[in-house]
């Protein structure tokens, strides 16, 4: 039988005042170069503290151009392990739009739920992109799941 010890290891990426995520503005220049192959969906998820500062930004999955296969499970063990409060997920759409696709809308759910169970708040989920051609999305080149009420 095989017995492990789990933990997080941190590497500074950030110097000075850390800043409170509490708008996709914020956590969209929280993340900038952070995608660092544009052209394949990256998901991250942020941890953050009782003041929604973060405490760790954290590579989920690194998929393919058009999908990235994400699980509940591996959003929140970091999230449990590093004693966070909340978090965010970001992702990004290799097709430069932002609006989300149906898989998006339904993981956000599932992660939603999950983040109840456990008393993790999902704070937000954010889709990175670089075009503006989506009626949904505005004059930003991301969209935030609680701005639109999905959240």
């Amino acid at each position: 039988m095989r017995v492990y010890e789990a933990r997080l290891e941190f590497d500074l990426v950030e110097n000075g005042p850390i800043e409170a995520l509490n708008t996709p503005d914020a956590v969209a220049a929280y993340m900038e170069g952070a995608f660092s192959d544009p052209t394949v969906e990256w998901f991250f998820v942020i941890l953050l503290n009782r003041k929604n500062r973060p405490l760790a930004r954290m590579q989920i999955t690194k998929g393919t151009a058009t999908s990235s296969l994400v699980h509940p499970r591996e959003v929140f063990k970091p999230a449990i392990i590093g004693g966070a409060s909340g978090l965010i997920v970001v992702h990004n759409h290799p097709s430069g739009d932002p609006a989300p696709s149906s898989a998006d809308i339904q993981v956000t759910r599932q992660l939603r739920e999950a983040g109840k169970t456990l008393g993790i708040e999902l704070t937000d989920h954010i889709i990175i992109g670089d075009r503006l051609d989506s009626a949904k999305t505005g004059a930003k080149g991301h969209y935030s799941f609680r701005e639109a009420g999905l959240l």
